[in-house]
């Protein structure tokens, strides 16, 4: 594999908007990760397991996303009080039952226990997502129709 084609697979995986990519053949092995924010920073370790005599391709420039830490750990504090809505699959996060109709809940919105608050798509199956608390939606932690991961924070609740 040249740099040539470890570029397109960068660009490839960045389209596709996946979170990490491991390509392995019995000569070298790439692991490409990108953030689940979206942005275009990609990090590319490959690995070359051979001795042979070859020209190795320098690896791709390494982009770090600068994130403030003292604006996180405010809004860590902030939101202690609130309970958080995990996302219990990995998938496509949906607002929307379907395109044409409303979102299911918005920031303000009261929720109870087993009010679906969105679906999620997996393996072409949408999953109701149904709300284990009640209280009042403040705020909604994930884009419409973005991919989510196991675990992932996706609304947070204020069970006052």
């Amino acid at each position: 594999m040249d740099i040539k084609d470890i570029q397109n697979l960068i660009k490839f995986v960045s389209k596709a908007e996946v979170s990490e990519v491991k390509y392995k053949t019995k000569d070298f092995e790439i692991t490409i990760k990108t953030p689940l924010a979206g942005s275009d920073a990609v990090y590319a370790q490959p690995a070359v397991y051979h001795t042979a005599p070859q020209a190795v391709a320098a690896p791709a420039p390494v982009a770090t996303p600068a994130a403030p830490v003292a604006e996180k750990a405010e809004a860590a504090s902030d939101d202690s009080k609130y309970v958080t809505i995990k996302s219990p699959m990995i998938g496509t996060f949906y607002r929307k039952p379907s395109p044409d109709k409303d979102v299911f809940v918005n920031v303000g919105d009261e929720v109870s226990v087993g009010k679906v608050v969105c679906v999620i798509e997996a393996m072409k199956l949408f999953n109701q997502i149904e709300s284990e608390i009640s209280g009042k939606i403040v705020k909604i932690l994930v884009d419409d129709a973005t991919p989510v991961e196991y675990d992932q924070p996706l609304f947070l609740v204020d069970p006052s």
